[in-house]
């Protein structure tokens, strides 16, 4: 019975990062901001980042503005529309080529992140307008 009980556990926690159907079969780049990890997956002009990291976040609010910088930073799009909860957040992204798209950061990198400059946005609070992202070391 432990073994069943061990077992069940095991599996429940191996979905704990697994991409949701629409993502599947897409390597994840691991980005950190601010202290949240997250697996990120982007298809064409949507995004799913999935945070891999414990942490205290009862609500989304928590975690979007970190989330929402990780999505632009690893796809090179701006975000146009953010939902879902505090561990798993999908994005509508809006890309194009204008002179201020950032380059897509390549996968199988690990990326830590340090914020230079925040500002405070209404409706998802603080906001990051500067950072600079460098690959780690596994």
């Amino acid at each position: 019975m432990k073994n069943m009980l061990l077992a069940i556990t095991a599996l429940a926690l191996l979905g704990c990062n697994t991409p949701s159907r629409d993502f599947r079969g897409i390597e994840a780049v691991q980005i950190t901001v601010a202290g949240s990890t997250f697996d990120i997956r982007v298809r064409g002009n949507r995004a799913e980042a999935i945070r891999i990291n414990s942490e205290y976040a009862p609500r989304l609010s928590g975690i979007a503005p970190k989330a929402f910088v990780a999505i632009e930073r690893v796809s090179g799009c701006k975000v146009r529309r953010l939902g879902g909860d505090q561990a798993l957040i999908h994005a509508s992204l809006k890309c194009g080529n204008t002179p201020d798209a950032m380059v897509p950061l390549p996968v199988d990198i690990r990326y830590e992140c340090e914020i230079d400059d925040i500002y405070t946005n209404r409706g998802l609070g603080e906001m990051v307008t500067e950072m600079n992202c460098a690959p780690v070391r596994l």
